[in-house]
């Protein structure tokens, strides 16, 4: 009896020892799982902590386009890249100067400081990035030889780039317009009109969908690439590269007046005018898209 005693007593004394290792190793587990949680939000609060984030407003094409390839080169100095995509000229500079961007990139220097002066605003360029030559695209009407008398071009009906529309149409000998009127031109400007062409000024991004109404358009690079046109394939007659356009139509980045010492607005330049993104400009718009870096 004493021996079964002393046996039921050990058995005892083992059970208790396993069930004591077995909650220490559950309290281990815990403490492992509760500190690998920590650190995994200790990581992640430092990852944010190190990605700055950057909101870039921009044209769909190609502006969007060419920011989504500056993401990575901007993620690895530590910044964030947020676009946000417009549709229109007026939106992209009302939300900078709101602050809901930190810059845009959709338009040229000459639209900017005509906005700047028709709104009160003060935003500035900080770099140039590419020209996109504008094109006259044939519409129901396949050749400027083919134009008939009272013939209806569709131009855009913006001031810079209606004024650079028409000198497009100058340079092609169907217009001519007054003298020393250059980038203000408009279509009361035309001194001479030998076909009697109806201009019609129509909002820049619904030009393209206007051609099958009219007999030709001349077209902003950007929405003529939305619309599946390039300049290069599609246009009938195009701006010169060594035209006046090609030196003053470069489009900008634009920021605010005073941020241009940023940290994420230099960052940004870098990145827009690094080799990776030139190479991506070449290869990808065959002269519908031009560095200007």
């Amino acid at each position: 009896m004493k021996k079964v005693a002393l046996i039921l007593v050990l058995l005892s004394l083992f059970v208790a020892i396993l069930g004591g290792c077995a909650s220490d190793n559950k309290d281990t587990d815990k403490q492992n799982n509760s500190a690998n949680e920590e650190n995994k939000q200790d990581k992640d609060q430092e990852d944010n902590k190190e990605l700055k984030k950057i909101i870039v407003g921009a044209s769909i094409t190609p502006h969007a386009e060419i920011l989504e390839t500056a993401k990575s080169l901007l993620a690895s100095k530590g910044f964030e890249l947020e676009i946000v995509e417009y549709n229109d000229y007026v939106q992209p500079n009302l939300a900078l100067d709101a602050g809901d961007l930190d810059a845009n990139y959709f338009q040229h220097q000459p639209y900017l400081d005509e906005f700047n002066a028709d709104r009160g605003l003060d935003l500035v360029s900080v770099a140039i990035i590419h020209y996109e030559p504008f094109g006259i695209y044939p519409g129901k009407t396949k050749s400027i030889d083919d134009l008939q008398d009272g013939a209806e071009i569709a131009v855009p009906n913006d001031g810079t780039n209606e004024a650079r529309a028409l000198l497009l149409l100058e340079a092609q000998g169907l217009i001519k317009l007054a003298e020393g009127v250059g980038m203000k031109a408009t279509v009361i400007d035309i001194v001479e009109n030998p076909k009697n062409l109806e201009i019609h000024e129509i909002e820049a991004a619904q030009l393209a969908r206007s051609l099958q109404d009219v007999d030709l358009a001349v077209i902003n690079g950007n929405f003529a690439i939305q619309a599946g046109l390039n300049v290069s394939k599609d246009a009938i007659a195009v701006e010169d590269k060594d035209s006046i356009a090609a030196e003053t139509y470069g489009n900008v980045i634009a920021i605010k007046k005073g941020d241009e010492n940023r940290d994420e607005i230099k960052a940004l330049v870098e990145a827009l005018t690094s080799d990776e993104v030139k190479e991506y400009i070449e290869s990808t718009y065959e002269g519908a898209v031009v560095p200007k870096f």
